[in-house]
């Protein structure tokens, strides 16, 4: 769902043309195009868990001729000319995709400018969003940070539901403003993207824990109860073993 509907909307002048990539869920009606892999008949999915079925306005300027149904990651141009749109309107959608790249790619190459939305890598590091023992969404793929006119994607490690030190506690979500926990991106003309590689799971490790170092310092006894619990499964591991439940 868009964060920042009112600036967005301040942005887009009346003979705008605009586009809504990924609007399925929670339509930005201000957009004359919709593109996303769900079908048009279904839009407002949001409706159906208690929060705004669409946004942008309470006129739909997007009809059924224009919503273009197709897998956004395809790797086949998106059917729109270069330069095509004014502005388009990318929320809370890359974060989920298997390739935000080509996506972001699309963008740059249909729009003049546009607005991205995704959550913050602080908040996509909290568990308790969803569950105390999960760290952000369960759908979510991508941790995302922004250099500048560069987004940066990151795949979000499986260590970080299963170490405590590698995301934030459940209480911290629940600190977190909404300038904390979404990532605002306007650009203009174009800008660029990467995906971050790190190889092996010493490193991997280091750069989840340096993170979650520079926002929130565990007790000691945290680190002390993990000890414990690893002895612990460690023991009951050899145990089942040796009598071949393992």
């Amino acid at each position: 769902m868009l964060e920042d509907e009112g600036r967005v909307l301040a942005r887009i002048a009346p003979d705008h043309l605009v586009l809504d990539v990924g609007g399925w869920a929670c339509p930005f009606n201000r957009a004359d195009w919709v593109i996303d892999s769900e079908p048009f008949e279904t839009r407002g999915y949001y409706a159906s868990v208690g929060l705004p079925r669409s946004q942008g306005g309470d006129k739909e300027y997007f009809v059924s001729e224009r919503w273009v149904q197709r897998d956004l990651c395809a790797r086949e141009p998106w059917p729109f000319t270069d330069k095509q749109f004014d502005f388009s309107i990318c929320s809370h959608t890359l974060e989920d995709l298997r390739d935000p790249l080509f996506v972001c790619s699309e963008l740059v190459r249909v729009s003049k400018a546009g607005y991205i939305e995704v959550p913050s890598r602080l908040w996509e590091a909290c568990r308790g969003v969803e569950h105390d023992r999960m760290a952000g969404l369960s759908h979510h793929r991508w941790l995302v940070e922004r250099q500048g006119a560069h987004l940066q994607f990151t795949q979000k490690f499986h260590c970080m539901h299963s170490e405590f030190d590698f995301s934030l506690p459940p209480s911290f979500a629940g600190r977190l403003g909404l300038d904390d926990s979404i990532l605002r991106f306007y650009w203009e003309g174009s800008f660029t993207c990467a995906e971050t590689t790190i190889h092996g799971a010493g490193n991997i490790h280091a750069w989840c824990a340096e993170f979650v170092a520079r926002h929130y310092r565990y007790p000691a006894a945290r680190h002390w109860a993990r000890g414990a619990s690893r002895l612990a499964r460690r023991g009951w591991a050899g145990l089942l073993r040796r009598v071949g439940l393992q």
